[in-house]
């Protein structure tokens, strides 16, 4: 889609406006949380310790869908083809369900497997890994396990790392706008208006979710966004805009938290779907620092990830490799200062 002024502006009317649903719904629905019977109450995973409502993922479902609705007519095509939108409305629904009651886990996790499949049958299941310098093809079962596997795990991340006040509605608005940016470095501008409404309605949400939280976004909002961006990366590596690696890097903060988290539970044979307070975000804040601090910290570091995501798509090879072990070795110092942090602390308790 070639943009001229006039074009420009009027995507730039239609994030304005999925901001503005966004945030307006927010607003009503932090005082409707209640009587709609979806309040988050503490448990063994939790950090706040009142009752506050989860409904903040219909207001960005809101913002998004009204953004999409608009940018359709706007560009005379469908924003986001069928597949990918059942998969999407598939995942939102039992997520909705789960903020009202309770799905249990397992069946969560075959939903999330349906939603991936839907993906793989729209015709968006990895055939390469492109990686910096090289390419590995893949076999057709090989290329469907890996597909399933990122969506699944994508999807599930993102949820658990929607543990404190601002940091997933963060992470949406740093992550989707800078696959936006990413778009229109590749030329892609559709691309960049459906990552850039994404951000925006999670902007919107993101007003009254900062610490202190009026309003959480509940699975409804994380189950979503976590799939928006496993789908995001993958349509960005079919169409060759850039390569599924970079939109790993770009989530990167959530990917290796909750991995790595996930990956020593299993160690040690704890039950890995349990709630738990062993993210190193959640650490932290168990040492004492405030939600505000501590999400503060993780915005720099998503806006690091984001840099270096959009320096890696146009340097060398050699140059990639040395972006992500920049990286890496951050991550790897974040966590010696966490634990640092934790055996200063936990002396004087």
């Amino acid at each position: 889609m070639t943009l001229c002024y006039g074009a420009m502006a009027g995507l730039l009317l239609i994030i304005v406006c999925t901001f503005c649903i966004s945030c307006a719904l927010t607003l009503l629905l932090s005082r409707a949380g209640a009587r709609m019977g979806m309040l988050d109450h503490p448990n063994a995973r939790s950090l706040h310790d009142t009752p506050r409502p989860r409904t903040g993922g219909l207001a960005i479902w809101a913002g998004c869908l009204a953004g999409i609705a608009v940018l359709s007519v706007f560009s005379g095509t469908l924003a986001i083809s069928l597949w990918p939108a059942a998969a999407l409305a598939v995942v939102g629904v039992v997520a909705l369900i789960d903020d009202r009651s309770h799905v249990p886990a397992l069946w969560r996790l075959l939903v999330h497997g349906l939603a991936a499949g839907l993906l793989i049958t729209g015709g968006w299941e990895l055939r390469a890994l492109h990686l910096p310098g090289f390419d590995i093809a893949l076999g057709a079962g090989t290329g469907i396990a890996l597909t399933m596997l990122l969506v699944v795990w994508m999807t599930n991340l993102y949820n658990f790392m929607d543990g404190i006040d601002g940091l997933a509605g963060g992470m949406a608005v740093c992550g989707f706008g800078t696959l936006g940016v990413l778009g229109l470095l590749g030329g892609d501008a559709h691309y960049a208006a459906l990552c850039a409404m994404i951000a925006a309605a999670a902007a919107g949400f993101l007003l009254w979710n900062f610490p202190p939280a009026q309003i959480f976004m509940g699975d409804s909002g994380a189950a979503v966004l976590g799939l928006l961006a496993a789908l995001l990366s993958l349509m960005a590596d079919k169409i060759g805009l850039f390569p599924l690696w970079v939109g790993v890097l770009v989530f990167s903060p959530f990917v290796f938290d909750a991995t790595v988290t996930v990956l020593r539970r299993a160690a040690r044979r704890a039950p890995v779907w349990q709630a738990h307070r062993e993210h190193y975000y959640q650490r932290l804040v168990q040492t004492g620092w405030t939600h505000r601090r501590v999400t503060l910290c993780a915005y720099g570091l998503m806006l690091i990830c984001a840099l270096v995501s959009v320096l890696a798509v146009r340097a060398t090879p050699t140059g990639q490799w040395m972006l992500i072990g920049a990286l890496a070795l951050l991550f790897l110092s974040t966590i010696i200062a966490i634990r640092r942090r934790e055996s200063r602390v936990r002396p004087s308790r």
